[in-house]
C-alpha cells in the first residue's frame, strides 16, 4: 500500500510541513518525524472514518487549518470568505440543528452552514461584504434560540479563538433562570388550580362514572354538575391555557419547529396529548359536559418541562465542576524595534518579519523563527513533548510555548499566527460538524406519532359516518390522540438523562452530552496519551547520587532557574526553609523572596542546558553532559553510563559536580499514575484495543511497548500526526481518546468520544465529551461501567414511560375511561419513573 501525500514538503500521513531532515521510506513516502512514520506503516492509507467528513479536510491540525486559511484569504488580514462560531442557546434536539441550518442557509451571502446541538454550536461559512457576523446572530435567534459570537467579536474578519464553552456561561444560566421561572409559574399555577379541582371536579366525574347519587347531588351544590351549572370550569378554562402558553412554551417551540421540519420527536410527542387534552375539555365546557381534563394538561406539561430543567441544571453543574483553566493563548506582544525599544501591542497587529522579545518564563504569542543567541523551550502544550528543549538561532518556535531559560527574540513567520490558534480553530471545526447524533426517542416519536394522529382521523372519521356530530367527532379523535401518545417518553428520556450525568458528577466524571454514555458503549479501540494521562505530567526526582551538600548546593541554585527540573530538585534537596511551598506562581522565574533565601550564594550564571554558580566559596554546576564538556569539567565513564542509560528511558539525567568534577547525578522524569496498570489491563479485558499515542520519543514508552494490555505505542507523533492516527483507528471501529493537554484537543474532538483528565488544560477539557475531574485514571473505567448502567436505566424507564398507555388504552376501548382514572395513570407512571431514575445507578 503506497501512501500519497500533496509534496515533497508535506508529511504523507498528518499534512504537515517536513523538516530539513525528513524521515522517508522505500516507497517514497517523507513524514515530518518517525511517528508519522511508523502509524502509517502499522495502520496504513485512511480507508474511512467512522464519523461524518468535516468541511475542512480529512485531518485536522496545523497543517489543515493552514489551507484553510490558504483558501480563505487573500492577504494578510483581508478574508474573501469568513467562517464564524455562532453559540446558539435553546438547541436540544437534532431537529434544531437542521430547523437552524434551514435559517443560515436562507440569508444572503451563507454558503454553508453546520449545527451540533451537543455544542451548541453552529459554524458558518458566509461572504462579510454580503452580511455581517452580527447579522447572523440576529438571523439565528427566532423563536426562543439566541445565538452569539463564540469568538466574543463584532463584525470584521473573524478570528475563530477566544472562549471555551464552559466559559462561555452567561447565556446558558440566564436560559436556566427563565426555563426555572416558567417551572416555577407552572407549579404554582397548577397547585392553585389543582386544589380545588380536585375538590369539585373529581367528585363530579366520579358521580358521572358509578352514578352515585350522593356524589351528583355533591356535584350540583358545588356549582359544577348540571348543564348551566358550570361555574367553575371557565376558570380553569384561562387558567389552563395560562399554563399552558407560558409553562408549555418550550414543549410548543420544539413542536413547531417538529412539524415545519417535518422531523417529529418528543417535544411534539408531549405537545399532541397535552394541546389535545385541553382542546378536548374547552369542547366538552362548550357542550355542558364534566369530562374535562384540564389537569392532565397542567401536570403533564408541568412535568415534561421540570424534567427539562433539571436535565439542563444537571448539564450546567457538569460545567461547573470544572476549574476555569487558561487556555494557553496570549492576546499580547512586545514588539521589538530596531532601536532595542519594546512596545507592547495586540498579537492581531503583528506582521510577518517582524520582531518580538519573549522573556523567561513567558509564552510565545505566535509562530516564528529564532533570531538570535538560545534559550530554552518548553512545547508539552503544543507538541505533547515531556522535556524542554534547547533552541538556537535559526529554529522554530511555536506559538504556545513556554520560554523556560533564556530569553528568545523572534522574527515573526508569515502567517503571524499561533499553533494555539489554529488548534483552537480546528477543535470548533470538529465540535461544529461532527456531533450531532439523533436521540433514541426522537427516533421512536417519529415511528409513533403518524401511527396515533392516523388512529385519530380514521376514528373521528368513523364517528362522522356512523352519525355522530362533527364537535364528538372532533372529540373522539382528540381522545385517541390523548390516550394514545406514549407522551411520558419526554418525561423518561430528560430524567434518565440528567440522573445519569448527576451520579457521574458526584463520581467525578463531567459529562456533557447525553449521547456520550450510547457511543461509550460502542467504544472498540481506546488511545490513550502519555504525558500528563497514563504519567502524571509532572516533573519528580525519581534517583539522586551525589553527596548531601552537594544536593543542597544545587537545590540553592535551582531556586533560581526556571527549568521544570528546576522545581523538582527545589522541591526534593533544598534546605529547611528554602524551599517555596509548591510551584511558584510565576511559572517558575525565582522571585526576590527566593533569592533572598539563597543567602550563600556569591556568583550564579544560567545557562541553556544548567546552571552555575558559587555556593559558600564553592564553584557548582548542574546540567547536562554537553555543559559539562563545553566548561572542560570531568565525567567519569561510569556516570556517563548511567547518564545514557537514564535518558534511553525517557528520563532527564542532571549532573551535578563542583570544583570542576562531576560527583553525581539527579534524575528527573515523569512518573505513572497511581493505577495505570490495572486501567489498561481492566479495558483490555473489554475486547478492546488499546493505544498509546504520544510526542514523547520512543525510549519514554518502552514501558509501555511491553506492557501485555497494550496492543500498540505510537511515539514521537506531533498534534496533526495524532489527529490523523485517529481517523486511522476510526477505519477499524469506533475510538475514544484520553488525553490531558492542548496538543490532544484536536484528536479529541475528531475521536468518537474524547475523554480529558481534570488537570488538562481548558481547550482539551472543551474538545471532550468527558472530564474527570480529579486526575483519576481508573475513572476512565468506571465511565464504562456508568454507561453500561444508564442502558439499563434508560430501557427500564422506556418501558415504564407506556404504562401511562397500558392503562388508559384498555380503559378507552371498554368505554370505561375516565378523567379521574386518566389523571390516576399519570401520577403512577410519573411517580414510578422518578423512584427508578434516582436509583443508584451502579448499585442496581
Amino acid at each position: 500500500m503506497s501512501p500519497s501525500y500533496s509534496s515533497p514538503a508535506t508529511c504523507a500521513l498528518c499534512g504537515g510541513a517536513v523538516p530539513n531532515d525528513r524521515v522517508a521510506d522505500e516507497d517514497g513516502g517523507v513524514y515530518c518525524s518517525t511517528g508519522c512514520q511508523d502509524v502509517q506503516r502499522v495502520l496504513g492509507d485512511e480507508e474511512h472514518s467512522s464519523r461524518p467528513e468535516t468541511t475542512h479536510g480529512p485531518t485536522a491540525g496545523p497543517g489543515a487549518d493552514d489551507d484553510a486559511d490558504e483558501r480563505e484569504t487573500d492577504t494578510h488580514g483581508e478574508r474573501a470568505e469568513s467562517r464564524v462560531f455562532l453559540h446558539v442557546e435553546g438547541m436540544h434536539c437534532a431537529t434544531c440543528e437542521t430547523y437552524l441550518e434551514s435559517i443560515a442557509e436562507d440569508c444572503t451571502g451563507v454558503t454553508d452552514a453546520t449545527a451540533s446541538y451537543v455544542t451548541e454550536t453552529i459554524r458558518v461559512e458566509y461572504d462579510p461584504t454580503s452580511i455581517s457576523a452580527d447579522a447572523l446572530c440576529d438571523a439565528l435567534s427566532p423563536l426562543g434560540y439566541t445565538a452569539t459570537r463564540r469568538d466574543g467579536g463584532s463584525d470584521g474578519p473573524t478570528t475563530v479563538v477566544g472562549q471555551s464553552r464552559r466559559q462561555d456561561e452567561t447565556g446558558g444560566r440566564d436560559i436556566d433562570e427563565v426555563l426555572g421561572f416558567r417551572y416555577a409559574a407552572g407549579v404554582i399555577f397548577g397547585t392553585f388550580m389543582l386544589l380545588p379541582y380536585a375538590v369539585l371536579l373529581y367528585p363530579a366525574q366520579l358521580s358521572s362514572f358509578f352514578g352515585d347519587g350522593t356524589l351528583d347531588m355533591y356535584a350540583s351544590a358545588s356549582g359544577i354538575g348540571g348543564g348551566d351549572g358550570l361555574l367553575i370550569l371557565p376558570l380553569f378554562l384561562v387558567l389552563t391555557g395560562v399554563v399552558l402558553v407560558f409553562t408549555g412554551l418550550p414543549l410548543l417551540q420544539g413542536a413547531y419547529v417538529s412539524l415545519k421540519m417535518r422531523q417529529p420527536n418528543t417535544d411534539l410527542l408531549v405537545a399532541l396529548p397535552v394541546v389535545s387534552a385541553y382542546v378536548y375539555s374547552t369542547i366538552a365546557f362548550l357542550l355542558g359536559r364534566i369530562d374535562v381534563f384540564y389537569d392532565l394538561t397542567i401536570v403533564v406539561a408541568a412535568s415534561v418541562v421540570a424534567a427539562i430543567f433539571y436535565e439542563s441544571l444537571s448539564k450546567q453543574r457538569a460545567m461547573d465542576c470544572l476549574t476555569d483553566l487558561t487556555i494557553s493563548r496570549v492576546t499580547d506582544a512586545r514588539r521589538y524595534d530596531a532601536d532595542g525599544t519594546t512596545t507592547t501591542v495586540d498579537v492581531n497587529d503583528l506582521e510577518p518579519g517582524e520582531s518580538v522579545l519573549v522573556r523567561e518564563g513567558e509564552r510565545i504569542p505566535v509562530d516564528g523563527v529564532l533570531a538570535e543567541g538560545e534559550c530554552t523551550v518548553d512545547e508539552a502544550v503544543v507538541t505533547g513533548e515531556s522535556l524542554p528543549v534547547l533552541k538556537r538561532a535559526g529554529d522554530d518556535l511555536v506559538g504556545g510555548a513556554v520560554v523556560t531559560n533564556g530569553a528568545a527574540v523572534l522574527t515573526v513567520s508569515d502567517s503571524a499566527s499561533s499553533s494555539i490558534d489554529r488548534l483552537i480553530t480546528s477543535v470548533w471545526n470538529l465540535q461544529s460538524g461532527d456531533h450531532g447524533v439523533q436521540r433514541q426517542a426522537d427516533r421512536f416519536a417519529s415511528f409513533v406519532i403518524p401511527v396515533v394522529v392516523g388512529g385519530a382521523v380514521l376514528a373521528g372519521g368513523w364517528s362522522l359516518v356512523v352519525g355522530a356530530g362533527v364537535l364528538l367527532a372532533v372529540l373522539t379523535a382528540l381522545s385517541v390522540l390523548l390516550v394514545g401518545c406514549p407522551w411520558a417518553l419526554g418525561l423518561a428520556t430528560p430524567l434518565s438523562v440528567a440522573t445519569s450525568i448527576e451520579e457521574a458528577v458526584d463520581r467525578g466524571i463531567v459529562v456533557f452530552d447525553e449521547t456520550v454514555f450510547e457511543r461509550l458503549r460502542n467504544v472498540d479501540v481506546v488511545v490513550f496519551d502519555k504525558t500528563g494521562t497514563i504519567t502524571t505530567g509532572r516533573m519528580e526526582v525519581l534517583e539522586a547520587d551525589a553527596p548531601a551538600d552537594l544536593l543542597a548546593a544545587v537545590a540553592d541554585l535551582e531556586q533560581r532557574a526556571s527549568h521544570p527540573a528546576a522545581d523538582a530538585i527545589v522541591t526534593a534537596f533544598a534546605q529547611e526553609g528554602q524551599a517555596g511551598e509548591g510551584p511558584r506562581a510565576d511559572g517558575g522565574v525565582a522571585n526576590e523572596d527566593d533569592r533572598e533565601r539563597a543567602r550563600n550564594i556569591s556568583e550564579f550564571t544560567s545557562h541553556a542546558t544548567g546552571v552555575e554558580g558559587v555556593v559558600d566559596d564553592t564553584r557548582v554546576l548542574a546540567g547536562n553532559l554537553d555543559l559539562f564538556a563545553d566548561l572542560e569539567w570531568s565525567v567519569s565513564d561510569a556516570l556517563e553510563t548511567r547518564v545514557t542509560a537514564a535518558r534511553d528511558v525517557g528520563q532527564l539525567p542532571v549532573i551535578v559536580g563542583r570544583d570542576g568534577r562531576a560527583e553525581g547525578v539527579i534524575v528527573v522524569g515523569d512518573e505513572p499514575r497511581a493505577g495505570w496498570d490495572d486501567t489498561l489491563m481492566q479495558l483490555s479485558a473489554r475486547d478492546m484495543e488499546i493505544v498509546v499515542l504520544t510526542g514523547d520519543d520512543e525510549a519514554a514508552t518502552d514501558f509501555l511497548g511491553t506492557h501485555p494490555g497494550v496492543d500498540h505505542v505510537f511515539a514521537g507523533v506531533p498534534p496533526a500526526g495524532k489527529t490523523a492516527t485517529i481517523r486511522r483507528l476510526q477505519s477499524q471501529g469506533q475510538v475514544a481518546m484520553v488525553g490531558d493537554g492542548t496538543n490532544d484537543a484536536p484528536a479529541l474532538a475528531t475521536a468518537d468520544l474524547g475523554i480529558s483528565l481534570g488537570g488538562g488544560t481548558a481547550l482539551a477539557s472543551d474538545a471532550a465529551d468527558i472530564s474527570i475531574v480529579d486526575d483519576d485514571l481508573a475513572a476512565v473505567e468506571t465511565t464504562f461501567d456508568l454507561a453500561d448502567a444508564a442502558r439499563r436505566r434508560v430501557k427500564q424507564n422506556n418501558g415504564l414511560s407506556l404504562l401511562y398507555n397500558g392503562i388508559t388504552i384498555p380503559l378507552a376501548a371498554a368505554g370505561l375511561l375516565n378523567p379521574v382514572f386518566a389523571m390516576g395513570a399519570v401520577v403512577v407512571t410519573g411517580g414510578l419513573l422518578a423512584a427508578n431514575s434516582f436509583r443508584d445507578l451502579l448499585n442496581e
